[in-house]
């Protein structure tokens, strides 16, 4: 069987897919692994480090497709390759699917089977493979680092002979796993770290982080069975944005990392309350690429709104690339091997299995994912 790992192409996309660490474990399986030349070029990975491990590199990228029995990549594909792909082929990748009807379609009329790195459970046994989390916990850190840089202070409390200097105050909006992360980290440069989430259930992991979780009463709010938020009422998030505006005042950086699984990411951040902070803040939105948690962000821009620093800059993972496509890299070959036959060195779909279900996309030509299906009514 082979394994076919192209070259990422999408601009400004600095991680791969798949490290040479990550090639031994799949040779030393049997398998045959494929590399398209320069794909790890971005992170100082040359063609001979892949070889090394097994791999053998291909420098037609059209033959690498057509030829793969198993497709690993970050970015979901272009459209016009995906009738370059083999018939029956497994492809493995994030795939927008909730968004993207035409590629999902793409690859049933195919006869592709499409595997979604979104998609994965979060159960405990899917957590070596959950790569949503394995980026969020990158990007929380990188957010920080990132509005430390840009702000005009320092985040610690320093007392020096010209007198003490008190420290920044951030305020995270969301406590997902970038969330956390990113409280972890502005706790660890020497912030003043407070946090809001929907869910009353993680005030106990902010204040384990050294963070003071926000009370807002919003009434009954709680989460969905994979541990993302539900979505509010009209009237929940005006209590929200109200209880937000005095704290967001009050701070000199402000973090949103509010996201719903499948749907644009909510308005947690108004013109209103960018208004009420102090000039020379900045705000940092890690879901401008699905929507946008503050009012007024650009996607991929660092902007200036009444004299806040708006940061709506895309692929915070990929900040610290290096990191980003270790881990990564470490998601794939653990959903890969998972299901790895040693004897018949294949990959058994086992469509009746959990994280499978979950995950697939396509198959024999068909929409099989029942959370797709639903979405699209």
């Amino acid at each position: 069987m082979i394994i076919g790992i192209p070259r990422e192409l999408e601009a400004g996309e600095t991680r791969v897919p798949v490290i040479p660490a990550s090639v031994k474990r799949f040779t030393d399986q049997g398998a045959e692994v494929h590399i398209e030349s320069g794909m790890g070029l971005s992170i100082r990975i040359q063609d001979s480090d892949y070889e090394q491990a097994g791999a053998k590199i291909i420098s037609d990228r059209t033959a690498l497709l057509n030829n793969a029995d198993i497709i690993l990549r970050l970015r979901k594909p272009a459209l016009e390759e995906v009738s370059q792909l083999k018939k029956g082929a497994i492809h493995i990748s994030f795939l927008d699917p909730f968004n993207d009807n035409d590629l999902v379609d793409a690859f049933a009329a195919a006869g592709i089977t499409s595997i979604s790195m979104e998609m994965i459970p979060r159960t405990t046994r899917a957590q070596k493979m959950d790569a949503l989390s394995s980026q969020a916990s990158l990007a929380g850190y990188a957010m920080v680092v990132l509005a430390a840089d840009r702000l005009d202070k320092i985040l610690p409390m320093m007392m020096t002979p010209a007198g003490t200097i008190s420290p920044s105050r951030v305020f995270i909006i969301g406590a997902g796993v970038a969330g956390l992360q990113a409280i972890a980290t502005a706790k660890r440069m020497g912030a003043r770290v407070e946090a809001f989430d929907t869910r009353p259930v993680v005030k106990e992991q902010v204040e384990s982080l050294g963070g003071k979780f926000v009370e807002i009463d919003l009434g009954e709010t709680g989460q969905t069975a994979g541990g993302y938020a539900n979505a509010l009422t009209e009237e929940q998030v005006k209590l929200q944005l109200e209880g937000q505006k005095k704290i967001c005042s009050q701070s000199d950086i402000v973090i949103t990392t509010a996201q719903l699984f499948g749907r644009p990411a909510p308005i947690v951040v108004t013109k209103d309350m960018l208004a009420a902070m102090k000039p020379g803040s900045v705000v940092v939105d890690l879901a401008v690429e699905s929507g946008g948690n503050v009012e007024g962000s650009v996607a991929g821009e660092e902007i200036e709104i009444n004299g806040v620093k708006v940061i709506g800059l895309a692929n915070m993972p990929g900040r610290v690339a290096g990191d980003a496509s270790q881990m990564y890299s470490a998601n794939l070959h653990n959903l890969v091997l998972e299901y790895w036959n040693k004897e018949t060195q294949q990959f058994d779909l086992d469509m009746d299995d959990e994280i499978i279900k979950g995950c697939v996309i396509t198959h024999d030509g068909e929409l099989t994912n029942e959370m797709i299906q639903k979405a699209r009514g």
